[in-house]
């Protein structure tokens, strides 16, 4: 039940006193038509209401949360504690420079750890997700290609194993995408690549490990091929958390490289964000960054780039998270961070190895963080796919790994269980998986039912995606509001 829907006429809860100073309303012009839709409810009535909504809301402190390519590891609450010290969670971006000194320093110190990481020589923070940081990258890569009088290059490749976000994100900027397919172990076909590749060609993204959960080992002979040709190569930081502190994508030939802290670096995941996605990129690239570059001078001060490509979002970026990035890169430290990158790929593997017996995985281990199960011999063995699966999970109580994705698998699921997960935790969810397989054969029916424990039971997923109701409808209802002043 909708909070619209416990209202009562009259009922109200008082926080503020009444305004004992004249009131100003805006121009006629600019006030609503109609008065707001609010709900009459009492204190009561609200919070229990919202501690109901939230016992249904599944997150990383719920249970496992293995979806593949998302790294949806456990947030620890000493950034929390950092991200709200008075200093920090205090500050205001119109501040003068030498008021918020120790918070430049923090910006400063991150693109100095993070640069160290990746291979990169600068970093800016100023954008709000990955797939925002996408787009700032192509941006950095088209600035740079203009500058240097090379109209020609329109087009970006993109392997059939990428994330939906980078076609999107190369055609926001207005290149043309070129999709080239995977070789028969999931890496980028060398010789398509070859064939795809001329004086049109304005980058390569790709992400290594790949969402197969494969580290491509022609790493450097793709982007060699890449920049033979005059292109650039961008790195899709979504996968970071199998390599960081092992091998960096600078290293690997890559020129500009996007993170996502909410899934490398344990800041808050989903929920609307705050995100960040910040950019990284070589000296090449590093005159085209937006603007407001944190500079060691007398102190720290900010700086805009000569050939900046402006500002992607207001003042420095979501600074708070950086903050609680920069806390998870101090516990780690230095042997931390590999460390943390070894155990998530020891997961990975130990859960692959213990399912292949039943699952069929769609490339043979061992792999890097994630890995891929293919469901459709059992879709047609037992009529049970891979959705019925991800269901099944949630009788469970575990959060199902990502489904039909990527999309060269057929059936796939795609589970990511992370560094931080327990072997208990890691063997209770492999028997369920291997309990629902048995169920496939045995009583398949039971599977197409599911969930059946769940708030809401199996919903028609077709029909909501067919006749969405995104608003809420107070015409036919009784308690709404239409008569109140607010």
């Amino acid at each position: 039940m909708l909070i619209f829907e416990k209202g009562q006429k009259g009922r109200r809860m008082t926080i503020l006193p009444e305004c004992d100073v004249p009131v100003r309303l805006p121009e006629e012009d600019c006030r609503r038509k109609k008065n707001m839709h609010l709900p009459q409810v009492s204190e009561n009535d609200i919070s229990r209401h919202y501690t109901e909504a939230a016992k249904m809301a599944y997150g990383v402190n719920d249970g496992f949360y293995p979806l593949g390519s998302c790294t949806m590891k456990y947030n620890p609450k000493i950034n929390e504690d950092m991200a709200s010290l008075p200093g920090f969670a205090n500050i205001h971006p119109l501040q003068p420079e030498h008021t918020v000194q120790g918070c430049m320093e923090v910006l400063k110190t991150a693109e100095n750890y993070l640069c160290e990481i990746t291979g990169m020589d600068r970093m800016t923070f100023q954008p709000a997700a990955g797939a925002h940081g996408e787009f700032v990258g192509l941006l950095l890569i088209k600035a740079y290609h203009e500058s240097r009088g090379d109209g020609k290059r329109t087009k970006i490749i993109v392997p059939d194993s990428a994330h939906g976000t980078n076609p999107a994100s190369a055609s926001m900027v207005g290149y043309s995408v070129i999709s080239i397919p995977s070789s028969r172990d999931g890496g980028v076909d060398l010789e398509e690549l070859k064939k795809a590749v001329g004086e049109d060609t304005a980058g390569l993204m790709l992400t290594n490990p790949n969402t197969l959960g494969l580290f491509d080992r022609n790493i450097l002979e793709i982007t060699k091929i890449v920049h033979e040709a005059g292109g650039l190569a961008y790195y899709d930081g979504a996968n970071l958390n199998a390599v960081m502190g092992m091998v960096r994508p600078g290293d690997m030939g890559f020129d500009v490289v996007h993170l996502n802290l909410h899934k490398t670096f344990s800041t808050p995941h989903g929920g609307g964000g705050p995100g960040s996605g910040p950019v990284g990129c070589k000296n090449l690239l590093a005159g085209f960054l937006p603007n407001n570059l944190v500079e060691e001078e007398n102190g720290y001060t900010f700086k805009s780039p000569a050939q900046s490509i402006g500002q992607v979002k207001n003042f420095y970026g979501n600074f708070l998270i950086v903050v609680r990035a920069m806390t998870y890169l101090f516990m780690l430290g230095k042997e931390g961070i590999p460390e943390a990158s070894k155990h998530a790929v020891l997961n990975a593997n130990y859960m692959m190895a213990k399912l292949k017996d039943g699952y069929d995985m769609a490339y043979p281990g061992p792999c890097m963080h994630e890995f891929v199960m293919s469901l459709a011999r059992l879709k047609k063995e037992t009529g049970v796919s891979a959705m019925d699966i991800a269901k099944g999970l949630l009788d469970h109580d575990i959060h199902p790994p990502t489904m039909y994705f990527p999309l060269i698998v057929s059936e796939a699921l795609m589970a990511e269980p992370t560094e931080t997960e327990s072997k208990e935790t890691l063997d209770h969810v492999i028997s369920v998986l291997l309990d629902l397989y048995e169920t496939a054969g045995s009583h398949p029916e039971i599977l197409h039912l599911a969930p059946v424990h769940t708030p809401v039971t199996r919903l028609d997923e077709v029909k909501a995606a067919r006749n969405l109701m995104l608003k809420y409808d107070f015409a036919d209802k009784e308690n709404h509001n239409d008569d109140t002043e607010y």
